[in-house]
């Protein structure tokens, strides 16, 4: 903002040197017909004492043309006019110049303070919205990675539950196996030693029968449950 006052000073001071060169100029247009008409009485006064009116009149003569008639002008009048067209203009530029400066200048000077302060109040929202959109980035970058995390975490949670579940369960069937298997052995012993007691049981009668017939004589229950047990108790010592 300052070097926008700067400038606008210096279109100001540019436009007062203006007018005063513009009037240095007319006072130098105005002296010169005066300088020539001195120099001319110099000249006729040197060759000739008695030609200085002629030379002086002639000097005249040459000024008048100057000024568009036969209007002799003094060399006095001349500078005169020239130092009161250059005050005028002098004054006209000090009284443009307060008028700008009293009146305009304030005006200026608001409506840059305003533009100023409306373009600090466009940055300063700027930077309050592109803040606010970077901490919403990090808050969302914040709950993805807090998202990703729980996520492996309940993947991991779940495959571990998977094998502690599949590890119980083959657990749970081998043991049903074996019982299985266990339970399988006994069924068939119990039936191997069942059907080997029946065989026993009958072997023992067809052969007590036998040796009845052959004896011919009658075996009582107490000597056949004897026999009976001796038998299998014989057996028993075989198989085992």
């Amino acid at each position: 903002m300052m070097m926008k006052r700067f400038s606008i000073l210096l279109s100001l001071v540019a436009a007062g040197l203006l007018a005063i060169t513009t009037a240095r100029h007319a006072v130098a247009q105005h002296e010169e017909p005066a300088t020539l008409d001195v120099a001319l009485q110099v000249g006729q006064h040197a060759s000739d004492n008695h030609a200085t009116g002629a030379a002086i009149a002639a000097g005249n003569g040459l000024a008048g043309d100057d000024h568009g008639g036969g209007h002799s002008v003094s060399p006095i009048a001349g500078v005169k006019e020239g130092l009161a067209q250059a005050i005028t203009t002098l004054i006209a530029f000090a009284i443009v110049f307060f008028v700008l400066y009293a009146k305009v200048w304030p005006k200026i000077s608001k409506g840059l303070d305003e533009r100023a302060g409306k373009i600090r109040e466009e940055i300063a929202a700027a930077e309050a919205a592109r803040k606010q959109a970077k901490d919403a980035l990090d808050e969302y970058e914040q709950s993805l990675s807090q998202a990703r995390a729980e996520a492996q975490k309940m993947l991991e949670d779940t495959k571990s539950q998977q094998a502690e579940l599949a590890a119980q369960l083959r657990a749970r069937a081998d043991t049903e196996l074996n019982q299985l298997r266990d339970r399988a052995k006994r069924d068939i012993e119990s039936a191997k030693r069942a059907a080997l007691n029946e065989i026993y049981t009958e072997s023992v009668a067809l052969a007590t029968t036998m040796a009845s017939k052959i004896l011919q004589r009658e075996i009582n229950p107490g000597d056949q449950s004897r026999l009976v047990e001796e038998s299998l108790a014989e057996l028993a010592s075989k198989h085992n």
